[in-house]
């Protein structure tokens, strides 16, 4: 549900908060009170006496005591006093969950990295379709010719009714490539099992590498439907976790071993790294080169760009930010939900 767009939220919550027919209109006076205040408003809430008697099985907020009114003098004449509403006070709570999407994935303690992991999972990824050659019926502004003389042969060929066709789209290939090695420690497995969320997430096949000294595909590991299995898999799998960095290298042999499989048709690639690498950095820039000229956007996530005093000035950076057309932070929750935006923007 677009969050912008007030009449699909109201009725969205109208479907999962009201279960009586009498609490409409009570519903209908909190959301319009949700959407229109801001929070520093939300102070004291009067609510208008309603017809109907409300059922409280679990009271959520609790009414103050009514301030006394003055007797009226004649009550004899006057029977019709107005009553005073009910005041209800709002109590302002924090989220736990708002607070884990902007803390750092290396400062998460066994319990938060938890929450954070099941958080991920309920992410949603959308990446943006390419427009292909084919085409396929419907109300383009492209003549179906065959269809239309298909169509037309019981007219004798004469033509009378006209068939159309449009472009057909498909979703972009994803490759994610990810740093392993000792500088990525930190990040490193929690940002495999992204991988494999996003693997899940996406209705096309993703690629998924990763890399210290060494590449090494696991995009079968990854095809578990089970996350630990997976995991274990993955761990199996890899035979330099927290090693050395070879970017250069292992982009080497991403280069002239994978790409022609997994980079055709448009194909995204998301490069996972700190940076930090131990080979020459004119290779690396050879072969950031040759990466960025096979796929259609090549976007690098650094989880230390989310630092505020940080500045690439690694020999990894400086070769390779030349070829990169992204350069994002993937260090928090918030992060990835930028990151899907942006994907889904494409």
């Amino acid at each position: 549900v677009d969050i912008t767009v007030k009449a699909d939220v109201k009725n969205t919550a109208r479907c999962l908060l009201v279960h009586a027919p009498e609490d409409g209109p009570l519903f209908d006076q909190a959301f319009e009170m949700f959407w229109k205040k801001t929070p520093g408003e939300w102070r004291k809430v009067d609510l208008p006496a309603l017809e109907i008697t409300r059922r409280r099985k679990k009271p959520i907020v609790t009414a103050p005591p009514l301030q006394e009114r003055p007797e009226p003098e004649n009550n004899e004449d006057d029977n019709s006093a107005d009553v005073q509403p009910p005041i209800v006070q709002v109590t302002q709570t924090y989220s736990a969950r708002e607070i884990l999407r902007h803390k750092d994935f290396s400062e998460l303690g066994p319990d938060e990295l938890d929450e954070v992991k099941a958080m991920m999972a309920d992410f949603v990824w959308n990446l943006a379709k390419r427009r292909t050659r084919r085409y396929e019926r419907g109300g383009g502004a492209s003549t179906d010719f065959r269809k239309t003389l298909r169509k037309n042969l019981r007219y004798g060929a004469e033509i009378l009714e006209w068939s159309w066709k449009t472009q057909k789209y498909k979703p972009r290939p994803l490759v994610v490539i990810a740093d392993i090695s000792g500088s990525m420690e930190r990040y490193a497995r929690l940002l495999v099992r992204f991988v494999y969320a996003i693997s899940f997430a996406l209705n096309q096949k993703v690629e998924g590498f990763v890399f210290g000294t060494r590449l090494t595909r696991i995009t079968r590991e990854l095809q578990q439907k089970d996350i630990d299995v997976a995991m274990n898999d993955v761990g199996k799998a890899v035979l330099d976790w927290n090693g050395g960095t070879r970017i250069g290298e292992s982009l080497r042999m991403f280069n002239f071993g994978w790409a022609r499989r997994v980079l055709g048709h448009g194909a995204v690639v998301l490069l996972i790294s700190d940076g930090w690498d131990r080979g020459e950095p004119e290779l690396l820039s050879a072969e950031m080169q040759r990466l960025e000229l096979n796929c259609s956007r090549l976007i690098w996530l650094n989880p230390l760009l989310g630092q505020a005093d940080y500045e690439p000035l690694t020999r990894g950076m400086v070769a390779a930010l030349p070829h990169v057309h992204d350069f994002l932070p993937v260090h928090n929750l918030a992060s990835l939900e930028d990151l899907a935006n942006k994907l889904k923007s494409l």
